[in-house]
């Protein structure tokens, strides 16, 4: 599955979670860019708020006031494949198979290790609160125009062949994110600017596209006009 050399360079998408206990940030590169991802956008509105609260008597401009950026969910599916480092004979894949690039992504989900062993001692010696482990911030980067702070919803992994030792060699996985916007985040910290900056780059880019269509409408009326 390699790449051929006449084909444009692409970009890769990649999925980084920063983590503030470990300087060493995990990065995971696609392999291969997804052909298609989904996207789900469901707005989030006062009225909408107000009914999960039980409150039923709400009036017309209430039920229509937007509380926050829609609620967003993004899926795709990634192909993880070992072929092109067995050929060449990658240590770490002929040992491994793709355990390491499943394991990266799996522990995105996961606490990490010191967090549950400090928590169980704290529990032991009879420590009353004990702090929530904390997850690392986890970014979607997915060009330019998308950086995102996201949280793994789902990860649904299909592994579909092994080689002798019974290492997966190649794996396709689904993953649903879900999209964290300033208002699960504090709007100072780092996802909350980031999802801000998102959000000033939609506004912008619609904004030109609409002065566009403006501007095609305006000459299109132009041109009906007739001439005296």
């Amino acid at each position: 599955m390699a790449t051929s050399p006449l084909s444009p360079r692409l970009l890769r998408g990649a999925i980084v979670a920063l983590d503030p206990a470990n300087p060493l940030a995990s990065v995971i590169l696609f392999q291969y860019n997804p052909e298609t991802m989904t996207r789900s956008l469901t707005p989030r509105t006062a009225g909408a708020d107000l009914s999960a609260q039980g409150k039923s008597d709400l009036d017309t401009t209430e039920a229509k006031r937007i509380s926050g950026p829609p609620k967003e969910t993004i899926s795709l599916k990634m192909a993880i494949d070992a072929t092109d480092r067995l050929e060449q004979a990658d240590t770490m894949a002929v040992t491994l198979g793709i355990h390491p690039q499943m394991a990266t992504l799996e522990m995105l989900m996961y606490p990490k290790t010191l967090s549950v062993l400090t928590n169980s001692a704290m529990s032991k010696a009879g420590t009353l609160e004990i702090v929530a482990m904390e997850a690392p911030l986890t970014l979607f980067i997915w060009g330019g125009n998308r950086i995102l702070p996201v949280r793994v919803d789902s990860m649904s992994i299909e592994e579909l062949a092994y080689d002798v030792n019974l290492n997966p060699i190649r794996a396709d996985v689904n993953l649903t994110l879900e999209v964290l916007s300033y208002k699960d985040l504090k709007l100072a910290s780092l996802g909350g600017a980031l999802f801000m900056a998102h959000q000033v780059s939609k506004e912008l880019m619609a904004t030109m596209e609409s002065l566009k269509n403006v501007s095609s409408i305006a000459k299109g009326a132009a041109g009906s006009i007739p001439l005296l």
